[in-house]
């Protein structure tokens, strides 16, 4: 069983950057697509963007396209999300997700492995 690990979260301003990482260990999720999503006290988990088994597809909320970047190095089986120009409504506990699928996907149901999260806040 693979273990997803994220970390890179903290308190930021408005405006500022940040990178969050996620190391899988166990086994290799070459294979697979991978998802970051993103819960908000007192709401529910949501996507925020994934990427392809191979790092060549990826996806995004509208909410974050243009903002966000999601990479992966499956040679140090790791996943990236790179946050920018970061406002107040990014605050949540950001989730790296293992898929079922090897294509990138918003369907929260069809990712099975998931890591703690790490928090990011953004004070205005």
């Amino acid at each position: 069983q693979v273990q997803l690990v994220e970390s890179g979260g903290g308190l930021v301003q408005a405006g500022a950057s940040l990178r969050l990482s996620c190391a899988a260990s166990g086994r290799t999720v070459s294979g697979r697509a991978m998802g970051w999503f993103r819960q908000a006290p007192g709401k529910e988990r949501e996507f925020v963007a994934a990427i392809d088994w191979s790092g060549s597809s990826t996806s995004y909320a509208d909410s974050v396209k243009g903002r966000f970047t999601v990479s992966r190095d499956n040679a140090k089986s790791m996943v990236y999300l790179r946050l920018s120009s970061l406002k107040p409504e990014d605050t949540a506990v950001y989730y790296c997700a293992e898929s079922l699928l090897r294509s990138p996907h918003s369907g929260i149901n069809q990712y099975n492995v998931w890591g703690q999260g790490t928090q990011v806040i953004v004070s205005s």
